[in-house]
């Protein structure tokens, strides 16, 4: 539970540690759409900007003032008013050629709205003429005029004519694919930012579970450790005390009842630090078994032998813990319930395995009475098998006695 409880608590750390840069990245989208906002707020000011400088410069020049204030105001209005669409590019084109014939400032600043605005508004090879309308006209205002009925000045209104549609054209198309890659990139962020959002409720709810899960594995084992100290103790005590009631040497049986209080107390302890069993702490398991049949035999009165089959090595520390919490369960269940006589324990060295039995003669029981696997005793010992990948069999019949078979795998200690 600690360790798990640790584990959780990295998990903790590492989220605060990695929530600035996670901040970050999603700072750095939320950056370029305010960019992308701003950029947008610009193109939509600057037709009215580019107007205003033009006639600036067409008054600083000394240009017919009103009808090219007449003619900006008009144009002022259609960009305000007019809905964007082929017939606005139409109408804009127009106003851009009637100012043009006010004043040759327009061709150079008012006139990229109309390559800008052509572009943008409309689609396939209408483009191409929104352009090269504009295009023209902004030749003629640099030239002064329609050019002169000569090959050479045709083709050099032609060719300047073409070269501005081309550059517009190479330009847009670059601007195109720019915000295609920026709606692009708009989708993905958002789908990230979907995704990060249900990837932290996850972690979150993941969180809840594996505390929620530490929590019962925790009430799991401190439930299993009272039964199998507590429980057994008290027990141990309890059947002392009757029978010191009834015996006329009283006195050993009380103090048997102290020792098992003492002992109990003692395994409480350790289990609410988590630590193994006493017998465990100061010998091997094959000592430490014998050892508790030996004291079992003593204070039940009855014959209990003990057997170690193949070379006594030590085991993995958990290993040893099962199978001691194993054996006492099974004996502490044949005191209570068999009856029995005689008692016998093997402990079984085997190459890939380590397996324990637990033999009585008692009254033994139907097992396919036992409802879900037994009472406490028994769903405890199968969860400790079970947690090690072993298996854990239960021989049983009425008036026949009772074998419990407990084999896990032979992890050895380090």
């Amino acid at each position: 539970m600690t360790e798990r409880l640790e584990r959780l608590e990295r998990l903790e750390r590492l989220e605060r540690w990695e929530r600035p840069e996670r901040l970050e990245r999603w700072e750095r989208p939320e950056r370029l759409e305010r960019w992308e906002r701003l950029q947008e707020r610009q193109l939509a000011v600057a037709p009215y900007v580019l107007l205003a400088v033009a006639v600036a410069l067409c008054l600083v020049t000394g240009e017919r003032p009103w009808p090219m204030l007449a003619l900006a105001a008009a144009a002022a209005g259609w960009l305000w008013l007019v809905p964007r669409g082929p017939a606005y590019v139409a109408g804009l084109v127009a106003l851009i050629g009637l100012l043009c014939t006010q004043g040759t400032w327009f061709a150079p600043f008012f006139g990229f709205v109309g390559y800008l605005h052509s572009w943008c508004y409309l689609r396939g090879r209408w483009r191409f003429v929104g352009v090269s309308a504009t295009a023209a006209i902004s030749v003629l205002t640099y030239s002064g005029g329609p050019p002169e009925a000569t090959p050479a000045s045709v083709l050099t209104f032609l060719f300047f004519t073409a070269a501005i549609v081309g550059g517009v054209a190479m330009f847009s198309f670059i601007g195109d694919i720019t915000r295609e890659r920026s709606a692009e990139r708009t989708r993905m962020v958002k789908q990230l930012q979907d995704t990060m959002r249900e990837n932290a409720g996850l972690q979150a709810q993941l969180l809840i579970q594996a505390r929620e899960a530490g929590v019962l594995d925790e009430r799991q084992r401190m439930a299993a450790e009272i039964h199998d100290t507590l429980g057994q103790g008290l027990t141990g005590i309890i059947t002392q005390l009757q029978a010191a009631r009834r015996a006329e040497d009283w006195q050993r049986h009380v103090d048997i009842a102290v020792r098992l209080a003492r002992d109990s107390l003692t395994e409480a302890r350790r289990s609410v630090h988590a630590v193994g069993p006493g017998h465990l702490a100061a010998a091997p398991l094959d000592q430490a078994l014998r050892a508790v049949i030996t004291e079992w035999g003593e204070h039940n009165e009855m014959a209990a032998t003990f057997t170690v089959t193949g070379t006594v090595r030590r085991m993995h520390p958990e290993i040893e813990e099962t199978l001691l919490r194993t054996a006492q369960e099974a004996l502490a269940n044949a005191a209570k319930h068999a009856d029995a006589s005689r008692v016998g324990l093997t402990l079984s060295y085997m190459e890939d395995v380590t397996m324990l039995d637990v033999r009585d003669d008692g009254a033994g029981f139907d097992p396919t009475q036992v409802r879900d696997g037994g009472g406490f005793g028994l769903t405890s010992m199968r969860r400790r098998v079970d947690r090690l990948a072993g298996t854990l069999e239960i021989e049983s019949a009425l008036g026949a006695g009772t074998a419990i078979s407990a084999s896990v795998p032979a992890v050895t200690r380090d």
